[in-house]
């Protein structure tokens, strides 16, 4: 991790969970940090127990359902730090429901997220490490083990499938990256048990974030 002290890693769904583990880790090893989530007064509250680490914690809010706050946060990215050198798309969520009963409306926000926004990032973090002809970059995306295997669980179904999106756009993206030579970007894909939250049955569950 030695040669990664002072780079700049932007952690998507950095308010809790994963996402904040991440970024502790990251800090703690040297690394300038930008942790995004709706939530980012969390993220301040850690950056704030971190502040007399190697590295730096950012907060910003972002609303990954929009594009054009995506945007916003990698221009904003780009002015403060000059860009992006790892990029961590670990926000992820769920609302239960099933194939038959769930509501569209909850489906196209699952898939907002999920889906769009860490391709989006992952595109918009790419051509940042490229424009600044970065010697090394890297992008990782976090994928619950629903995207490798289909569970017995229908109010999961959904999410399942967004995680499968995951998994092959994570390849896609590595076949398209090595096609324009001598690999200086990795792209890879990181399985990680699914949090307790997603089997909260309840109310609408956000994991990850």
């Amino acid at each position: 991790m030695e040669r990664w002290r002072g780079r700049v890693a932007l952690v998507t769904g950095a308010s809790a969970g994963i996402g904040a583990a991440i970024c502790r880790g990251f800090v703690h090893h040297g690394m300038t940090v930008v942790g995004c989530a709706r939530n980012h007064k969390r993220i301040e509250e850690l950056a704030a127990e971190l502040k007399d680490c190697r590295g730096s914690l950012t907060a910003i809010h972002c609303d990954l359902t929009k594009s054009e706050e995506i945007e916003a946060m990698f221009r904003a990215i780009v002015k403060q730090f000059g860009g992006v050198d790892a990029c961590i798309n670990n926000a992820g969520l769920n609302f239960p429901g099933g194939l038959l009963d769930g509501a569209i409306d909850k489906w196209r926000t699952i898939l907002d997220v999920n889906v769009l926004a860490l391709a989006h990032c992952a595109q918009l973090a790419i051509k940042s490490m490229k424009d600044r002809d970065a010697t090394e970059g890297q992008v990782i995306n976090i994928c619950s083990m629903a995207g490798h295997v289909v569970p017995p669980l229908a109010s999961i179904h959904f999410y399942t499938a967004t995680e499968f999106a995951v998994t092959a756009l994570t390849e896609s993206l590595r076949q398209e990256l090595a096609a324009d030579g001598p690999a200086k970007i990795m792209v890879s894909v990181s399985r990680d048990i699914v949090t307790e939250a997603i089997f909260n049955l309840g109310t609408g569950i956000e994991t990850r974030l």
